[in-house]
């Protein structure tokens, strides 16, 4: 396919024009990346992208990421130039309150973004975990006769990225599980923000990255012909190794003053705008775009349009062919569940005694067997966390079919996949730790949060209940870290049955992520709660595990492996005490008020809270007059249990804490 040099590098000027006209406007923003890779924008939205811009999900399309996310003027100027449903008037309120152009790109809010990139590396790893969900998805519904899913993924990514440890993790992962529909294009220009690269790297790009069994080739990021020739054999060349393509690019070019500089990199360049467009050739009129790259543009649109239609007729055929493979992918397209979910989770046993993360093995098992696009990972971890789909296979280059992930010891780069996974919304991920290494993949999960994705975390381990391995190993402050994320629910289970609430929990939720934190040490199984009121009361964050039996008195919350304490203190307190399972202050929190008031009725004032982790965010429920029992210290070496009790964590010291209340 021979390239239109001429309007393409005209388009590609006109880009450079729409950015510094854009940062210009708000004397903010990153000029740097959208003038230096615009021929890598115009060869990928001009020629070698599959995407039709009226169908901007499109099952088949090729996924473009810009995991340098402070240069996103270079997207939004793509994406309108090539006629996605982003007008010019949006590109002239760039950064501006409620536009869908703001200052890093976010998902679902502007037609044609892939990825909420912020911090820098993630996209990287996002980039990775669609192309992973691409090889599952033609793995499990291609066939011989119709080929459905075949897309490539791109990434362009800077020295930023490649320099945050996240992207190394993702970037070895990828290279070992061989997913050669990814092609990263590296935006090579010497430059980091405050000075040139040479002052915090020396490698050699190409080497690291055939270290890690990347196909790599150096090209002129300006050169058309060359990236379009370097894009063309990335994508026809699946020999099982992902691709590199480092595109040495002049940051900042048009703008004399500050292009291939540090000074190139933010809005500094911006006020030699008027100077930079007559440079590039344009007109005086700001935001101008030229008739020719119009019609061309409109021209290669009607071309994937065809495209689109010719796979739309294939896809019907598949369809018809394969009813219950196209139920099921609808299904997990739309997140459809099985209406009774949790009805198809089988009832522990009464004289189950176990650790919930035990529980959770069970549990996981049903839902797999209930949701088939349930795919699961750990971080080296799975004999601990205990998340693995019997019978589910592992993927790899040999099995892209498998559905347990094998992402070795690199839980950053497992919540960016994940993270890309879910974006592609083709499978149901989750992710295994051990909760006090939350910390590590914690950006992810806030992503997660901020761009509404459904992942879900299974972090076991998750107090001083761990014992032996003592206060590095024991997340006494990693629960409510969590919790005070936006959007994320964190989901403390009691004992089995809540543990089956909070997997169902998980999966029922459509707009967010969900970290379920599980004990290693075994808990009581509370019979005395009947299990439809365990189960369901997860789903409600909170609820009356035991009604007070004369006038009420006391109430007594209790989470995870706590509230056993709580039961147990409640039968020695007398009649007046209730109390309250809370599994999920976030679920909690978004009942309604009457709701809320008939489990923490606000007559009754005399509260205290139970749980091993940090008190503050528990006093909004025991108010002044109650109190937490709580660690607010880091834990100790010795046997879990011996842990506990030194801690407190005891009902015997419960009772201790409501008498002294009076």
């Amino acid at each position: 396919m021979s390239l239109n040099h001429e309007v393409l590098a005209q388009a590609a000027n006109e880009a450079r024009g729409l950015a510094i006209d854009a940062v210009h406007a708000c004397n903010s923003g990153h000029l740097g990346l959208p003038l230096g890779a615009a021929e890598i924008g115009a060869v990928l939205f001009g020629s070698d992208l599959r995407y039709h811009p009226d169908y901007p999900k499109w099952l088949n399309r090729d996924r473009f990421i810009l995991s340098a996310g402070h240069g996103s003027m270079f997207l939004y100027g793509w994406l309108h130039l090539s006629g996605y449903r982003l007008s010019l008037e949006e590109v002239k309120n760039f950064r501006q309150l409620h536009s869908k152009t703001p200052g890093h790109p976010e998902f679902d809010e502007t037609e044609g973004v892939e990825a909420t990139t912020g911090p820098l590396g993630q996209g990287v790893g996002n980039a990775v975990g669609y192309a992973m969900s691409a090889k599952m998805a033609a793995a499990k519904y291609n066939t011989p006769e119709h080929t459905v899913f075949d897309q490539t993924i791109f990434c362009l990514a800077g020295d930023g990225c490649l320099q945050e440890g996240v992207a190394s993790e993702a970037i070895a992962f990828a290279g070992h599980v061989g997913l050669d529909n990814l092609v990263l294009i590296y935006d090579s220009n010497d430059v980091t923000l405050d000075a040139m690269a040479k002052v915090t790297q020396s490698y050699d790009a190409c080497k690291r990255f055939a270290a890690f069994g990347w196909d790599t080739v150096q090209v002129d990021g300006h050169d058309l012909e060359a990236v379009h020739a370097a894009i063309l054999a990335a994508k026809q060349n699946r020999n099982g190794r992902p691709k590199l393509i480092e595109a040495k690019t002049l940051i900042g070019k048009g703008i004399p003053q500050v292009q291939g500089t540090a000074g190139g990199h933010g809005e500094g360049g911006a006020k030699f705008s008027d100077e930079a467009r007559k440079g590039l050739g344009l007109p005086e009129e700001h935001f101008f775009i030229s008739k020719a790259t119009k019609e061309y543009f409109a021209g290669h649109k009607a071309e994937l349009a065809k495209a689109y239609l010719a796979w739309e007729a294939t896809f019907n055929a598949w369809k018809t062919a394969n009813p219950q493979l196209a139920k099921q992918l609808d299904d997990s397209v739309s997140g459809r569940l099985p209406e009774n979910l949790l009805d198809l989770i089988p009832e522990f046993a009464a004289d189950y005694k176990n650790a919930t993360r035990a529980a959770g093995a069970d549990v996981i098992q049903a839902v797999a067997a209930a949701v088939p696009s349930l795919i699961t990972g750990s971080a080296d971890l799975f004999g601990s966390t205990k998340n693995y789909i019997k019978g589910g296979g592992d993927f790899s280059r040999e099995n892209p079919a498998g559905r347990n992930v094998w992402y070795g010891i690199r839980e950053h780069g497992m919540g960016a996949i994940c993270n890309g996974v879910a974006y592609d919304g083709l499978f149901r991920t989750t992710g295994a730790t051990f909760a006090v290494f939350a910390d590590y993949l914690r950006p992810s999960i806030r992503i997660a949060g901020l761009a509404k994705l459904p992942v879900g975390y299974i972090l076991t381990h998750d107090s001083v209940g761990v014992g032996e391995d003592g206060p590095t190993h024991q997340p006494v402050e990693t629960v409510s870290g969590l919790r005070v994320i936006p959007n994320v629910d964190v989901i403390r289970p009691a004992d089995p049955e809540e543990t089956a609430g909070a997997f169902a929990a998980m999966m029922e939720r459509k707009d967010g992520p969900t970290a379920l934190f599980l004990t290693r040490q075994n808990v009581t199984t509370l019979n005395s709660i009947p299990v439809k009121t365990r189960r369901e009361g997860v789903f409600r964050g909170g609820y009356i595990a035991k009604k007070e039996t004369g006038a009420l008195t006391t109430i007594l919350l209790g989470t995870g492996s706590e509230l056993q304490h709580a039961m147990e203190a409640a039968e020695q307190l007398g009649d007046g005490v209730r109390v309250v399972s809370m599994p999920c202050l976030e679920r909690f929190d978004r009942q309604p008020s009457d709701y809320r008031e008939s489990v923490l009725p606000a007559s009754c004032t005399k509260r205290v809270a139970i749980e091993a982790g940090v008190s503050g965010l528990w006093w909004k429920y025991v108010g002044s007059n109650g109190a937490v029992v709580a660690i607010d210290r880091f834990g100790i070496s010795a046997p879990g249990d011996t842990v506990m009790s030194e801690l407190g964590m005891s009902s015997s010291n419960l009772v201790k804490v409501v008498k002294s209340l009076g």
